[in-house]
């Protein structure tokens, strides 16, 4: 085959690919492989007919917007097109398509003004008002024409049946778009009720508002937690200059929905500059998981509305407007094998060995699969192509297995957990009633490798050099049999291993003698104990300032404590009253391990006994430094919001969850702008 016929038929081949896969996302609400290999297969598409403009566009997926509507609702033309979004998906995808819009409106245009609003996962919506009392609402459909789905939207809360502001009844029409999503927490609680009842349970909220919103029955969709939310005027007519509904900036647009009685996104902002824009788009990527709904990227408009005009739009998406998508933390890949791990309490996990593959903005080789029963759920085989989520920072998982993967002809055997542990050859034990399957025995090498490697860690020891592989040589060379022994070492010793010369020897054992001067509460994260973390910690070793007096701690006096609780106080005196920790602990104790920690005696104890949780971006402050401005002022600064909590600030980008929970609880919550207030106060500001 000539080179020219194997690209006609790769285009061919690709464009029947992405046609179907429309079908299965937009009219199907049944979507067989992630966004990003969706968006893999279009780019390669859009790349092969823009280096072969002879094959033309024609009749391709590329030119189409969406999907062709369901017969089941009636059809609905649009009184404007709804188009798509071309997709920029690097910075400098982004910085030349700014610079298509410099030369498309010429040289004497200042620098643009670009509203960054947030690129939420849900379904296109088209909501018509006749002289502010709801028309009809109609989906995207294929641009044109749309699915009638008036009677279900009529169900959603955050749609006004009419609209408050008085100005919008002196509008014959009003077009306003927007998105039908459901939020995380709403997701997660309906499939938790799905699962009490014993009903199939939904992959994502972007699939289930999809679905919920096409239901023939408006009394099941009503029983589906939907939200609306509004980021754009279609069609005006009637309106005249000056008039609100006739604004000239899309943050106008947004302010106006919002004064109209819609859902909008507060995290909306104007940024001057693509450079800017950029830095809003990385701001959102760092903290799309504290949002209440899902986002995939940013949408970025000129803000001015008048150049919407000059720039107009190709056939199928404005040229004003763009989406940055994040990195893709969905991907399709072939599942190797299943290994399992050793965690240093023994925990037994079972992971994942995968194929490569870049998900979540690194590449991912590895992930976790929880425990047997998770397997199991799941049901991944070796040999299956699987799903590979990665979230932010969470650690890598498998999903499960790719749409048709259980119905696959020669699937391998299902996987069962070993029996023995496959660092001490030991028994494996999962108690009755657990879901985790532990290795009991403690001399467990790599148990003691983990330990002492967490020991070390940033996080508690903070000892340059000590990763687990430099552990699980010097134990292998029998060097050290638990953290103290670390303190023991000798420079000496060590030049004698491989890699170690004698500058690398002295700097490892010039670090472990530095850590010694680690705060008391570095120390306690670095003991271990299930449950008690570097704020529960700090809070632990206020009361009980060296490891002498938590040794002798009681019950009844940690449980007292703020933040801690019945639960943790018995896990800490567990962990002290078992022997092999009480000999570790005296240990540490008589070779002067930690600093015990005295308050800043020059700070007043202005928020003694009250709890200030802290969410969000804090100008000036970093999480750690602002938490610890709140304990020398003899406050504590929890990582949840409880009763106890005396108020919640709130930077940039907070925690949905904790604002929400404050919410229900009547807890107040401030803005970074009056933090140092209440720093100096030791009250809320008035």
């Amino acid at each position: 085959m000539t080179e020219e016929g194997a690209v006609l038929e790769r285009l061919a081949e690709l464009r029947a690919i992405v046609a179907h896969h429309n079908q299965r996302y937009y009219e199907l609400d049944d979507p067989e492989i992630t966004d990003a290999d969706y968006d893999l297969l279009v780019t390669e598409l859009r790349s092969l007919e823009a280096a072969h403009p002879e094959v033309g566009e024609a009749g391709s997926p590329t030119s189409t917007v969406g999907g062709a509507p369901s017969s089941q609702f009636a059809p609905i033309l649009h009184l404007r097109a709804m188009q798509s979004l071309d997709n920029a998906f690097s910075d400098d995808d982004l910085r030349a398509w700014a610079e298509r819009l410099e030369r498309l409106l010429g040289d004497e245009t200042p620098t643009l003004s670009f509203s960054c609003e947030p690129k939420i996962d849900g379904l296109a919506m088209s909501l018509l008002y006749r002289h502010g009392r709801l028309d009809r609402a109609a989906t995207r459909g294929d641009g044109v024409t749309g699915e009638d789905v008036t009677m279900n939207v009529a169900t959603i809360a955050s749609v006004p049946q009419t609209l408050p502001d008085p100005s919008a009844a002196e509008v014959p029409v009003l077009e306003v778009r927007g998105e039908v999503f459901m939020a995380r927490a709403d997701f997660e609680a309906m499939n938790d009720r799905q699962r009490v009842l014993g009903e199939k349970t939904f992959v994502n909220p972007r699939n289930a508002a999809a679905g919920a919103l096409r239901q023939k029955d408006p009394s099941i969709t009503a029983q589906r937690p939907l939200s609306f939310l509004a980021y754009q005027l279609g069609v005006v007519e009637g309106v005249a200059e000056g008039s609100a509904w006739n604004p000239s900036t899309q943050h106008e647009v947004i302010d106006q929905l919002g004064r109209a009685g819609f859902l909008t996104a507060a995290e909306a902002t104007v940024e001057v500059g693509i450079e800017a824009v950029l830095e809003r788009c990385r701001a959102f990527d760092a903290r799309r998981h504290d949002l209440v709904y899902d986002i995939d990227g940013v949408v970025i408009k000129v803000d001015a509305l008048e150049l919407h005009d000059r720039l107009g739009s190709t056939s199928r998406a404005p040229r004003w407007a763009i989406a940055r998508k994040f990195p893709p933390e969905e991907r399709t890949t072939t599942l190797l094998d299943i290994e399992v791990s050793v965690g240093r309490t023994g925990r037994v996990t079972p992971f994942a060995v995968l194929a490569p593959v870049f998900v979540g903005g690194t590449t991912v080789g590895v992930a976790t699969l929880h425990n047997e029963d998770q397997v199991l759920a799941k049901d991944v085989r070796p040999g299956d192509l699987v799903v590979v989520r990665k979230a932010g920072d969470v650690i890598p998982e498998v999903v499960g297995p790719a749409p048709g993967q259980r119905e696959r002809a020669g699937r391998g055997e299902p996987w069962s957990f070993p029996a023995s542990c496959p660092s001490c050859g030991q028994p494996l034990r999962r108690a009755e009633g657990e879901s985790d399957t532990q290795c009991t025995n403690r001399s467990c090498h790599a148990q003691l490798v983990q330990q002492i490697a967490y020991f070390a860690s940033r996080g508690a020891l903070d000892i340059e050099g000590l990763g687990e592989q430099r552990v699980d040589q010097l134990l292998q060379a029998g060097l050290i049999t638990s953290p103290a022994s670390l303190y023991r070492l000798e420079a000496s010793q060590l030049e004698e291993l491989e890699g170690m010369g004698e500058l690398s020897a002295n700097n490892l054992v010039a670090a472990i003698a530095a850590s010694k001067a680690r705060p008391m509460h570095k120390v306690v994260v670095g003991l271990g104990i299930h449950d008690l973390g570097p704020a529960g910690a700090k809070v632990v070793v206020r009361a009980f300032p060296d490891l002498h007096a938590l040794a002798a701690a009681t019950e009844d006096a940690l449980a007292a404590l703020d933040g801690i609780g019945p639960t943790i106080a018995k896990r800490v005196v567990a962990f002290m009253a078992d022997p092999e920790h009480a000999q570790l602990v005296a240990e540490l104790a008589a070779l002067g391990v930690g600093v015990v920690e005295v308050r800043d005696g020059s700070l007043p104890q202005n928020l003694l006994g009250k709890a200030i949780v802290v969410t969000g971006a804090i100008p000036g402050y970093t999480r750690e430094s602002a938490e610890q401005a709140i304990t020398d002022r003899g406050g504590t600064s929890p990582g949840s919001v409880s009763k106890k909590t005396y108020c919640v600030v709130a930077g940039e980008a907070p925690g949905a969850s904790k604002l929400t929970k404050a919410e229900q609880l009547g807890i107040p919550v401030i803005g970074a702008d009056a933090f140092a207030a209440l720093l100096e106060q030791g009250e809320l500001p008035r």
